[in-house]
């Protein structure tokens, strides 16, 4: 997506109950926590881990390793062989794109269930949510901020999933809010962050999706073309993380050779200029949109030295590697703010064919 920042079905059928604090499910004992985004497990983890299949456990594990699919969803496909062969080359063992024994042995080897039952916070269940969010551009700018639509879409990017694969785990009739029990990927929670002069509410913003503020430093990145990765290198030149990406397109082609990174962005606006976008309307005019999970780079822009080009996230994490974008580098919000955390102005960009 070229852009200047300045700074679902299945959600019907997983029932969003936002009626306070009332709702606890049936036998609930969870621990309690002094953080209010906190997740606190609900019983019945054991027979959860019993119906986990090998394949979202695998997920959920290389996730954690930092060798994402992009979303969680339990699926062999070209995502998750991507990121069994990044796993594989970071550890030494051959490239198969399988889970061989080898490969099952070094990733499983913690035994951590795939999937836990949690009680959502009633925090987390307060959003705020933004349900009359329209998908146009012109709608969106009259907003103050491009959030979660539903509970069900900020739990699915909290978890790294998605509402479907939420409802594949629970149940149509299950019912969302505020001391609800719901069954999810096991992504640990992260703790609050402490960032001085944090104007944008990004210390929030990671805590909500999961994500680490501590995370290895990357001396360099990758992004190649021919099997849609970005790749974060050490200084030794180890691969300590792989991230599935979106890139460009035939009409905006990744623009390959070596950048830069020259800013940062969390949680942007969004400067819609019609003028940088071959299949705008022709009565098209600037935009400007607020900052937000649901805004066209997601919660992060990392802006690099080819102009009007950077590294971004999305509010479609679904179609990371199966769409086309304006020549820049789409990432699933989550593998975004995780890139974020690793790089900083200055770090290397090449992009490969």
């Amino acid at each position: 997506m070229r852009s200047l920042p300045l700074s679902l079905a299945a959600v019907l059928l997983l029932s969003a109950c936002h009626s306070g604090e009332n709702g606890a499910g049936e036998g609930q004992a969870p621990a309690k926590s002094s953080d209010p985004l906190a997740f606190a497990s609900a019983p019945g983890g054991g027979q959860a881990e019993a119906a986990d299949s090998i394949v979202l456990r695998a997920q959920v594990a290389l996730d954690r390793q930092g060798f994402t699919s992009g979303v969680i969803d339990g699926r062999e496909g070209a995502s998750y062989a991507l990121a069994l062969r990044g796993f594989q080359e970071a550890r030494g063992l051959p490239t198969s794109g399988k889970l061989d024994p080898a490969t099952q042995q070094a990733l499983l080897a913690g035994k951590e269930p795939a999937t836990r039952r949690v009680v959502i916070p009633a925090a987390f269940a307060r959003g705020p949510l933004v349900p009359d969010l329209p998908k146009d551009m012109a709608g969106q700018a009259k907003f103050d901020r491009l959030g979660y639509r539903t509970l069900s879409e900020a739990l699915a990017e909290r978890f790294h999933t998605t509402p479907e694969t939420l409802l594949a785990l629970n149940g149509p009739g299950t019912v969302l809010g505020a001391g609800r029990t719901i069954r999810v990927p096991n992504i640990p929670d992260a703790a609050l962050a402490d960032i001085p002069d944090d104007k944008t509410g990004w210390a929030k913003t990671l805590q909500s999706l999961g994500v680490a503020a501590e995370q290895p430093k990357a001396d360099h990145i990758v992004v190649d073309k021919s099997d849609g990765a970005l790749r974060a290198y050490d200084a030794g030149g180890k691969l300590i993380a792989q991230f599935p990406v979106t890139t460009g397109s035939g009409h905006d082609p990744l623009p390959l050779g070596t950048w830069k990174i020259v800013g940062e962005a969390r949680n942007p606006d969004y400067h819609f200029n019609p003028d940088l976008f071959w299949d705008a309307k022709k009565n098209a005019k600037d935009k400007l949109l607020p900052p937000g999970p649901n805004g066209p780079v997601g919660v992060v822009w990392l802006d690099l030295s080819k102009e009007h080009y950077g590294i971004h996230g999305t509010p479609e994490p679904q179609n990371i590697g199966k769409t086309e974008s304006h020549g820049c580098v789409r990432l699933t919000n989550w593998d975004a703010a995780r890139l974020a955390q690793m790089v900083s102005a200055g770090t290397k960009v090449v992009f490969q064919a």
